[in-house]
């Protein structure tokens, strides 16, 4: 095979492996592209590229293939030719590599992900359970859209309480010495279940920010 022949063979190869991998990234869910965005995939030494799409490594192997040209038009050593002939050989089994190991790499990232969100919430539980608010009940730890509506039910406790409360100081400055203080309690105990509301409510809130941040760093 004369040198032309052969740069001529490395470019058919490349255009055919570049239909492929434009094929390969269209057709890559957005969600996918972005949980494999830091995913190295490949040795340094083959490319530098990161993520799912693989066009780059099509554009770093059309440098490799000029490259090549440059050495035999500059009459390298064949010893110099033939290794970057191999290197340009190692790249495209790489990258057909990649293009069959996707759908492998997306099932083993949610794998992780999936183990990740169940650690998550069990440590979740078992502050919930060492906590004090054991009252709320546990399974509303672990569902987002349960501690949503804990912390709405929470807010209007805590609004129906201050409203006590203001009824309760206005029956105060108007009623008989001899029931003063039975109202002073009442008021007091009302105060006391609307600290307990509001860290209810600080607790929820809590445990909402920890029960999304694990998730929300998955996906940047």
């Amino acid at each position: 095979m004369t040198t032309s022949e052969l740069i001529n063979r490395l470019k058919y190869q490349l255009k055919q492996l570049e239909q492929e991998v434009l094929q390969h990234d269209a057709h890559l869910p957005a969600g996918q592209r972005k949980m494999m965005q830091d995913v190295e995939r490949f040795n340094n030494e083959l490319f530098v590229q990161e993520g799912a799409q693989l066009k780059p490594c099509i554009d770093q192997l059309s440098k490799n293939i000029a490259q090549l040209q440059q050495l035999i038009n500059a009459k390298r050593s064949p010893y110099t030719i033939i290794s970057s002939c191999e290197k340009i050989q190692d790249r495209f089994s790489a990258v057909r590599r990649a293009l069959a190991t996707t759908g492998i790499n997306i099932k083993s990232l949610e794998q992780q992900k999936r183990t990740r969100r169940a650690h998550a919430i069990k440590r979740g539980v078992r502050a919930h359970q060492q906590s004090g608010f054991s009252w709320i009940a546990s399974n509303v730890m672990q569902n987002s859209h349960q501690l949503y509506e804990e912390l709405n039910k929470h807010l209007n406790w805590a609004k129906i309480i201050e409203q006590k409360i203001e009824n309760l100081q206005s029956s105060l400055d108007n009623c008989h010495s001899a029931d003063k203080i039975k109202l002073q309690n009442e008021i007091l105990a009302q105060h006391s279940r609307l600290g307990k509301c509001r860290q209810a409510t600080s607790y929820i809130e809590d445990r909402i920010q920890l029960f999304e941040r694990p998730f929300k760093g998955q996906n940047r």
